[in-house]
């Protein structure tokens, strides 16, 4: 197997708005390098990069895949990835690994919320841009039209290059002089002056501006036709940085968080980071590692700093869609995979031993879609459980825990699309069938007032009884507060070793309130009296009288229902800002701002309930044709409505029944 340099490397995502044909330009690149026999078509569910049963079925990206070609002796290692936005934490992992971006447009739908997503994620990983306008063969296609969208959004330093704009674009060469001469002094001087500026020095700035992100060249292809396939490949070559072009990467030392850099250089120690999983019960794990120094060798051993254990790496494998070519060793800045890596997640680094280094780890957004799941049948609750783990592993933006108050184990995701996926690949992939619901909203009980009540316990049962008496005062304190016990016991009316006894009473009697039976939080308790006997009263007896006090003194004291109001973030083309808006209205939420993030985009700022927004990823698709996205985060309890409070109590009583 060939081995290639870091110099003679090109690590390159693929990324786009759903739909722009991302996969077939990829399949086509493969098809003129030669690594395929023919060109595999999404539709027939033959592409190498699309070949997860899901993605079959639904004919469209859902998990990161990785491939390789060989470009006049150049390595190009692509990593595709999903346009779609539930799956946009397997775009991040690929962005770590990757040096350079290229972003691919339709020629028909131009500039999309998702174009414009990944051109912001893009930016934020400070990852230089290559840009194709695809499926120019199309009858509604207009390059000239998508190239004026991609500069009002993205600025004047996309530039269209290559013998297609040549043919296409009015003015073609003085608009692309105008735009190497931004980024040269030399060429400034020669342009302005009227000078000759020569072929090989408009290559050069444009090499410099691209890789300096000043510049951002247009190229047109048809992954169809093949027209401008080449010269695609070429661009990648030309234009975009090798690893050792990329420089070097910061890291820090494991326990005292000294910085350490690590270089793209085969003579220094391995250190290697895994930005993706793939978790399998037959075949195994297999770990995507980009090695970001000195060349990893199979049969070598390496340490996970993350989990400080060693891992024994035995084969490596550069990977062709699924399928797998061993290869013995990868020169720094190159990709492979790595199989059977027991203790080894996605954002961990690996190391030499002679020097650990700490890679910074994946952020991968808050999940905004929440279900809770339960198997169908007892005997499926551990194959749940190490499914649901094994799941997380492959797939760091899914997450699930266990509620203990609201007694659910809850999924979350990115969307509604992204937990359906989930549950095939549990159900393909560890024989789980399990059942879905909406979870149950975390209400809060508090009181308006204070009141004062007597608790007593009081039993005689032959031989030592039982007795306690407790009067207690509740009081509302400010929201988030929480819970506050007072003790004003004088003279011993309460012996002193039963006082904790009292506030453990209050402590159970605050987990269940008595409206509905949510927790009680935002008071202060105080015990100011009580009574005892010498031979009955016990520990026991002062938790339950201590009880009955504090929920006969909430019941006077006009207790309220609470609901969790969360942060929400919509990000939306401006064409459907109004009806967001007024959804959010609907939803009893309260609009705090509208910035705008670009021409095109604006980010409206709101706070809602989260009762409202527990099928808001449903929504939004539905008012923005899958065009808008959104972020949520709690910011803190509000009373409930009292019609709705109402019904909630309802609702809580008859489940009780």
């Amino acid at each position: 197997m060939k081995e290639y340099t870091t110099q003679n490397i090109r690590n390159v995502v693929f990324v786009a708005h759903s739909g722009a044909g991302k996969t077939s330009l990829i399949e086509a690149l493969l098809y003129k390098a030669k690594m395929t026999t023919r060109m595999g078509k999404v539709e027939d569910g033959n592409t190498v990069m699309d070949y997860e049963p899901e993605e079959i079925q639904r004919k469209t990206s859902i998990s990161l895949s990785l491939a390789y070609l060989d470009w006049n002796g150049t390595k190009i290692n692509i990593i595709d990835t999903p346009g779609y936005a539930d799956f946009q934490g397997e775009v991040l992992g690929a962005m770590r690994a990757a040096d350079a971006v290229v972003l691919v447009v339709c020629a028909a739908s131009g500039v999309e919320i998702g174009t414009e997503n990944m051109w912001r994620l893009a930016q934020e990983h400070s990852l230089p841009v290559l840009i194709v306008v695809n499926k120019i063969e199309r009858e509604n296609a207009d390059f000239n039209k998508v190239l004026n969208q991609l500069q009002e959004s993205f600025g004047k330093g996309v530039v269209a290059v290559g013998s297609v704009a040549e043919r296409l674009v009015d003015g073609y060469k003085e608009k692309l002089l105008e735009a190497v001469a931004d980024v040269s002094d030399a060429l400034l001087e020669k342009y302005i002056n009227e000078e000759e500026i020569e072929e090989k020095e408009i290559e050069e700035a444009l090499v410099e501006g691209v890789r300096a992100r000043q510049l951002f060249p247009v190229l047109a292809a048809s992954a169809f036709s093949g027209e401008g396939v080449e010269e695609l490949l070429e661009a990648i070559v030309k234009y975009l940085p090798s690893p050792f072009d990329r420089g070097s990467i910061k890291g820090m030392a494991p326990g005292n968080g000294e910085e350490i850099e690590v270089n793209p250089k085969d003579e220094e120690p391995v250190c290697a980071f895994v930005f993706k999983t793939v978790a399998d019960p037959y075949v195994g794990k297999l770990s995507y590692v980009r090695v970001y120094s000195g060349l990893l060798a199979a049969d070598s051993v390496l340490v996970n700093v993350n989990k400080n254990v060693q891992q024994k790496v035995g084969q490596l494998f550069l990977l062709l869609g699924k399928q797998q070519q061993p290869i013995g060793r990868v020169h720094a800045g190159d990709i492979c995979a790595i199989p059977k890596l027991a203790e080894t997640s996605t954002g961990d680094t690996l190391c030499h031993p002679s020097r650990l280094v700490m890679l910074p780890p994946i952020s991968y957004p808050e999940p905004v879609y929440q279900l809770a799941i339960a198997p169908k049948s007892r005997e499926d609750e551990e194959k749940l459980t190490m499914g649901l783990n094994r799941l997380t592993e492959e797939d760091p933006s899914f997450r699930w825990w266990r509620d203990n108050e609201m007694k659910q184990t809850i999924m979350a995701g990115m969307g509604d699309l992204h937990l359906e996926v989930t549950m095939e690949r549990l159900k393909r992939k560890f024989g789980v069938d399990v059942e879905l619901s909406t979870p149950k909203v975390p209400y809060r009980e508090t009181i308006r007032r204070s009141a004062s009540a007597e608790g007593k316990y009081i039993r005689q049962t032959g031989g030592h009884g039982q007795y306690g008496v407790v009067y207690l005062t509740v009081e509302p304190l400010e929201r988030g507060s929480g819970y506050e016990f007072v003790n004003k016991i004088v003279g011993g009316a309460i012996p002193r070793q039963y006082i904790p006894s009292v506030e453990k009473g209050v402590q159970k009697a605050l987990s269940e309130g008595v409206l509905a039976g949510y927790p009680v939080v935002d008071v202060r308790v105080t015990l100011y009296d009580g009574k005892y006997h010498e031979v009955d009263s016990s520990d026991l007896a002062f938790q339950i009288a201590a009880a009955i006090s504090f929920k006969e003194a909430v019941k006077q004291a006009d207790p309220v229902l609470l609901e969790p109001i969360m942060n929400v973030v919509v990000t939306v083309p401006k064409m459907f800002t109004g009806d967001v808006i007024g959804g959010l209205n609907s939803k009893r939420g309260r609009i705090i701002g509208i910035e705008s993030e670009s021409p095109l985009i604006d980010r409206i700022i709101a706070q809602v309930p989260m009762a409202e927004m527990l099928k808001y990823a449903i929504d939004l698709r539905s008012i923005t044709g899958g065009r808008g996205s959104f972020t949520m985060s709690f910011s803190h309890y509000e009373e409930v409505p009292p019609h709705i409070a109402q019904q909630i109590i309802e609702s809580s009583r008859k489940e009780e029944e």
